[in-house]
């Protein structure tokens, strides 16, 4: 974006327009919440009627998270092409009906084919949504929002999963899939009416009618329209290419991102996806192990949030690596304490907090290492290749717990990525130091 045109937005306060496009974000962000766990939170039931054993699960499980590489790979680049908003719309029209099929499926290989629909399309919208939080708030309160559109994410399973609950109770498994479906679909008329393209979108692409477009934005969120688009920057070509990942001096930093993002969904999905079942295999009840699942997400809505407050004040690389750690020895804790449901409680909340935290600070650095044109591109692919850890990680829980690991040893094995992860968001900060002040702003 033109340095006048960015420092007006850095700079000044944010509209009641931007605020709204920011909570249109974290709405969409909590719908994820929902359709991702879906699965987490029906797969007690799902098992018992279908007679399920820990691999078959592990294989639903891991069909919407493979669904949700294929989008980051597929479908997200695409918005540096044809437009965040369009992406974000034919991305809804996916999960939506990827999540009405799923109340329609009579076997494990129907589910699993609606779940990876469903996925393809949370996959391709999350960067989208990402970017366009980024893109839409003052530099004062850009890392909060990201962080708090990242909490979007446990919001949506939280209140889904105490609706899930009461669904599961009254209607049977296939009715929370209909209400994720539903509800999904409604955001559509939404996104068309308040969620706006992006601004860098419209003056590196330039598609037809930009100027008019950008001008109307522009107004809306009370700056002054301009006459002209301005001048192309070279320096913006190659949206859309993964090789534009790795020129510029962006090769290292790529890669360090990639391996943080890879080892930090392997066992954030691992949580996620595990710890309703395995709470009822450790002998609580199918009840018990939803709110177990939701007081995790709980705790990731306040870790977040805690996030987002702490981002304004004190350095992002630290607060990520701190939330790394602090997320490992959570897990160990709740692997310590599996049985015993005060204490489960409370740990499946810390891993929450911390995880969660985690994850939003990611979000928060990755964007702004990247120029605008290949910004979509850059986080689609790291955020894919974070699948291929989230995808492996639920297979990998099953087949282990059929090989008679007990839950409490999952949950040891699965703090170790953690580290890892901090390890690579440490490398990321001092290679992030030789790169220009856009990217230092979100790296440090």
């Amino acid at each position: 974006m033109p340095r006048d045109i960015q420092q007006a937005l850095d700079q000044g306060a944010m509209s009641r327009f931007q605020c709204i496009a920011v909570a249109i974000c974290v709405l969409l962000n909590a719908l994820d919440g929902f359709d991702v766990l879906v699965m987490a939170f029906t797969a007690a039931s799902v098992s018992a009627e279908w007679h399920l054993n820990g691999a078959q699960l592990g294989v639903l499980f891991s069909a919407g998270l493979f669904g949700m590489a294929a989008g980051s790979l597929l479908l997200a680049p695409l918005a540096d092409r044809w437009g965040r908003q369009p992406v974000i719309l034919l991305c809804l029209v996916l999960v939506s009906g990827g999540m009405l099929l799923s109340a329609l499926t009579r076997s494990t290989l129907e589910l699993g084919a609606a779940r990876a629909l469903t996925g393809l399309g949370i996959g391709g919208m999350l960067a989208s949504v990402t970017v366009i939080t980024g893109e839409f708030t003052s530099a004062k309160w850009r890392n909060t929002c990201i962080a708090l559109q990242s909490a979007g994410y446990p919001l949506g399973a939280t209140v889904g999963g105490s609706i899930a609950a009461w669904l599961l109770a009254h209607d049977g498994w296939r009715s929370v899939f209909v209400f994720g479906g539903v509800v999904t679909a409604a955001m559509i008329p939404v996104v068309l009416w308040r969620l706006p393209e992006s601004l860098d979108f419209l003056i590196a692409r330039r598609p037809a009618g930009a100027l008019q477009r950008l001008n109307r934005l522009l107004q809306r969120m009370g700056q002054a329209p301009l006459a002209a688009l301005p001048a192309a920057r070279a320096a913006q070509g190659g949206g859309g290419k993964l090789t534009a990942l790795f020129t510029g001096g962006m090769a290292r930093s790529t890669l360090a991102l990639w391996a943080a993002f890879f080892l930090l969904m392997f066992s954030f999905y691992f949580a996620l996806s595990w710890t309703p079942k395995l709470l009822v295999a450790a002998g609580l009840s199918a009840q018990q192990g939803i709110t177990g699942g939701v007081l995790l997400n709980v705790g990731g809505m306040l870790g977040g949030s805690l996030f987002g407050a702490l981002a304004m004040r004190l350095p992002l690389r630290g607060l990520i690596a701190g939330s790394m750690a602090l997320g490992a020895a959570s897990m160990v804790a709740f692997g310590a304490v599996t049985g015993a449901l005060a204490l489960a409680f409370a740990a499946a909340f810390g891993i929450g907090i911390f995880v969660f935290a985690s994850m939003a600070g990611l979000y928060a650095a990755a964007p702004a290492v990247y120029p605008a044109a290949v910004r979509t591109t850059a986080l689609g692919y790291a955020i894919a290749v974070g699948r291929l850890g989230a995808i492996l990680a639920p297979l990998m829980a099953g087949m282990l717990l059929d090989g008679g690991w007990t839950a409490s040893s999952l949950y040891y094995a699965f703090a170790l990525p953690l580290l890892g992860a901090m390890a690579a968001v440490l490398a990321l900060g001092r290679r992030a130091a030789g790169q220009p002040p856009a990217a230092l702003a979100a790296a440090h």
